[in-house]
């Protein structure tokens, strides 16, 4: 379990400094475009890649790809798992260049359909939103292609053992989209800055940022003994990852489908919409990356290797370790984000663009996401367990009960409550799935019940209440004395996140809670490094 806590710690750590860049280029992006509706245009059609992305790279394929990666392994050797790699990345560039050149080919033509939906009787600028959008989606559709192959090279490291890499993906696609942004505003003015040739830009850094994410993983995969190989052959291997696959699609990325759904009815809603439920997902990011991904990403080869030499008490005994892990990080955190809503988001966007009003309309948002962060994060690792015995048709019966929660509850909640009521759909889908997958692990196997980790979550939440209860009293205090705005909201939310931590560790220990002996532990590794 060593081992396993320092590659969580690898990846852990480089999360959170991808997630903060990623935090900081959202900050870049919102003081230079605001809440408005380009914005709003730019995070719906990066969406759209980002689907496809997760449908058939980082959650479809690496779920059917990393078992049988290691069946091959231990059958062939390394000749057999390089040459499944090329055959894999073959198809992957195959499928992912059609599906990108058919959907250029039909954004591009939303120019033509745009005015006969208006004189058809639509909404003129909801169609405008729509048609900028997709525009939009024309220059973003390419990153698809790159990203997927990089979910491939990045599983083969995986079941090697190197971490390193598939966790920096994301920070050079945050620097590229950061730097290339900050070129158009330097070199333009304001004036840029507020119009299409920025977003132009800032389209071309997630491009480059795209092939570097490519690059990096494949040069480590070359390093390690891998070559490309010519040829589309459907070997055994292969086939058993499409069978894998196709029911896995759906079942993988219903979270990015749900989140899809609520910033395509946001955008229909109004300008800031999409904006706000985006920037929401950011904030949320940071406790699932940095550490319930982590988790997941580091226990996921473990459990596939048990589940394929049938040792379930292993299989069960590694998963109640990780949702232990997942539980006493992400509900307090879930905890911390509705307490703390409104001083955090006047730190971190109002500037700029990003004004008085646009916070107002992100505070009650935020709060009902961060509802379903422990549940977002349980589902990451509930989801690899049936992943790694190779059931993806329970999987996608749990995205198919989600998908319809979200619709339903988002189509009849926007109409009383707006964007804060697509959150409200977008949660009460996450808690649906949630449900669904634990109680068919209970069926399943004794040792994957809940009934395992119910003591230890009542445990965190009372350490989570506690906290909530002394961080809002510390920061009504504070704004008492000192006010608010400038750097008096800094200072404040630093002091109140810093009570926080200290009730909740107190009163983990006091209760005696599971696994606060292995993060205090993982805590210190960090700081002997750094020191």
């Amino acid at each position: 379990m060593g081992k396993a806590l320092r590659n969580i710690g690898v990846v852990s750590g480089v999360t959170l400094f991808s997630r903060v860049l990623g935090l900081g280029r959202d900050i870049a992006i919102t003081s230079v475009f605001g809440a408005s509706a380009v914005a709003s245009a730019f995070v719906t059609a990066f969406t759209m890649p980002n689907l496809f992305r997760r449908l058939l790279g980082e959650g479809a394929l690496t779920a059917a790809f990393v078992p049988t990666l290691q069946e091959e392994t231990r059958r062939n050797g390394d000749e057999g798992a390089f040459g499944l790699v090329g055959e894999v990345a073959n198809w992957t560039l195959l499928l992912t260049a059609g599906i990108t050149t058919a959907a250029m080919l039909t954004l591009g033509a939303s120019g033509s359909w745009g005015p006969a939906l208006v004189r058809a009787g639509c909404d003129a600028e909801k169609v405008g939103r729509w048609v900028q959008g997709a525009e939009l989606g024309v220059w973003l559709f390419p990153y698809m292609v790159m990203v997927c192959l990089a979910a491939v090279f990045s599983a083969a490291l995986q079941t090697r053992g190197r971490f390193l890499e598939p966790a920096l993906s994301p920070v050079w696609l945050n620097l590229c989209m950061m730097g290339f942004l900050g070129w158009a505003v330097w070199a333009g003015g304001a004036a840029l800055g507020n119009g299409m040739d920025a977003m132009h830009w800032l389209c071309a850094g997630v491009l480059a940022g795209g092939l570097l994410q490519l690059l990096v993983p494949a040069a480590a995969l070359w390093r390690l003994g891998w070559r490309p190989r010519s040829g589309l052959k459907a070997s055994a291997g292969v086939r058993q990852i499409a069978r894998l696959m196709v029911p896995t699609l759906f079942g993988s990325a219903i979270y990015l489908i749900n989140m899809t759904v609520s910033r395509l009815l946001g955008l229909s809603l109004d300008d800031a919409a999409a904006t706000v439920l985006n920037l929401s997902a950011r904030l949320m990011e940071l406790p699932i990356g940095v550490f319930a991904i982590a988790i997941s990403t580091v226990f996921f080869p473990q459990i596939a290797m048990h589940a394929a030499a049938g040792n379930m008490h292993s299989l069960a005994k590694d998963y109640r370790h990780g949702m232990r892990l997942i539980i006493l990080v992400n509900v307090p955190a879930a905890f911390g984000l509705v307490v703390l809503a409104e001083p955090i988001i006047r730190v971190l966007f109002q500037r700029g663009a990003f004004d008085v009003k646009a916070t107002e309309l992100m505070i009650p948002v935020l709060g009902v996401s961060a509802l379903a962060l422990p549940f977002l994060a349980f589902v990451s690792l509930a989801l690899r367990a049936f992943h790694a015995q190779k059931d993806t048709a329970t999987p996608v019966r749990a995205a198919l009960a989600s998908f319809c929660v979200n619709v339903v509850a988002s189509l009849v909640l926007m109409r009383f409550a707006g964007t804060a009521g697509l959150a409200m759909g977008a949660t009460l889908a996450v808690i649906t799935q949630a449900w669904f997958l634990q109680a068919r692990l209970t069926r399943r196997h004794e040792g994957l019940g809940f009934a395992h980790l119910g003591p230890h979550a009542l445990k965190v939440l009372a350490a989570s209440a506690l906290m909530a209860a002394a961080v809002a009293g510390a920061w009504a205090g504070w704004v008492r004395v000192m006010g608010r705005g400038g750097w008096h909201d800094l200072a404040g939310l630093a002091a109140c996140i810093a009570v926080g931590v200290g009730v909740f560790a107190a009163a983990a220990w006091g209760l005696r809670v599971e696994g606060r002996e292995e993060l205090t532990a993982l805590i210190k590794r960090k700081l002997k490094r750094s020191g």
